[in-house]
């Protein structure tokens, strides 16, 4: 079955990007000029999942405003002639079929998963992390959603992105234990969620990106709460493993967990070098900047 729906999970209280997520969620703290979940709905819409589910909590009310109509805006934008600008709004809501639920309690990423079941039924679905993001892939970059949505459909089984990781980082991540199966692509024989780094059992650690089978529910409904005392994704894939094959791809190109203030900075710096209009100002700043501080 082909992969159409997307789930996006933004439940989370933010709290690694405080104080400036105290009164607003930090899906909605700009990456240049839009919210950062937005580049995660485009980067669904780029792998053709146009059906799209995104987890909530209380007070995120902005996530669901940003991607309806703005009538008042849109008529001031078309009153004052800014037609370009009239445009961009506009194709915000038209960017996917986006709907939201919400997760009544922060009982972990696991469980946000699982409050899409009713959406995703018994089709297969991505899921995308709300606060990692990717960019558009140039000439020579690899596009990850769509390469997981091409070996999922290829090899009927679910698969999770995971990266190389430092040593000394790699304790944050879900990490794999796996064997070679084809080039970027292995066999996840096991998974541990933020093991010591004397533990780790190899140096992939797990992405915000995956592509499920159904069965990843059933794999849910039997996973108790885990580290932090909260249901893991990484457990439920863990179990999932030996019923049937799970498969990860090795990313190769860039990716950002924003909700990091170091990795904000350097995917602002990225995104705007990559920008016709930001590109060259950015460089020549940067150069200077360097220079000065040298």
């Amino acid at each position: 079955m082909s992969v159409r729906k997307a789930v996006i999970p933004a439940a989370g209280l933010g709290t690694r990007f405080l104080p400036a997520t105290k009164s607003q969620p930090k899906e909605m703290i700009p990456v240049i000029d839009k919210p950062m979940i937005q580049y995660v709905v485009e980067e669904a819409v780029r792998a053709g999942l146009d059906d799209i589910l995104i987890v909530s909590s209380r007070g995120k009310s902005a996530m669901e405003d940003h991607f309806d109509r703005s009538l008042e805006l849109e008529h001031h934008l078309e009153e004052t002639g800014k037609s370009s600008l009239l445009a961009e709004v506009r194709n915000i809501a038209e960017l996917a079929n986006i709907h939201f639920v919400r997760q009544k309690e922060p009982l972990g990423f696991g469980h946000a998963v699982s409050v899409a079941r009713a959406h995703t039924g018994g089709e297969p679905f991505a899921v995308l992390v709300g606060d990692e993001v990717v960019p558009a892939p140039q000439e020579g970059e690899p596009a990850l959603m769509e390469n997981l949505v091409d070996i999922y459909e290829k090899h009927d089984a679910s698969v999770i992105a995971v990266q190389e990781v430092s040593p000394q980082y790699i304790s944050a991540y879900g990490v794999i234990d796996a064997e070679e199966f084809e080039d970027g692509l292995v066999k996840v024989l096991d998974m541990i969620e933020k093991p010591p780094a004397n533990e780790a059992a190899s140096n992939l650690g797990s992405r915000g990106r995956y592509v499920f089978a159904p069965d990843i529910y059933e794999a849910l409904d039997r996973t108790t709460k885990g580290h932090g005392d909260e249901i893991q994704l990484t457990d439920a894939i863990r179990l999932l493993a030996r019923w049937r094959s799970v498969y990860a791809y090795i990313h190769r190109g860039p990716m950002f967990d924003v909700g990091k203030k170091l990795d904000y900075l350097k995917a602002t710096i990225e995104l705007a070098l990559r920008r016709d209009d930001l590109g060259k100002p950015m460089r020549d700043y940067i150069a200077q900047v360097a220079t000065r501080l040298a």
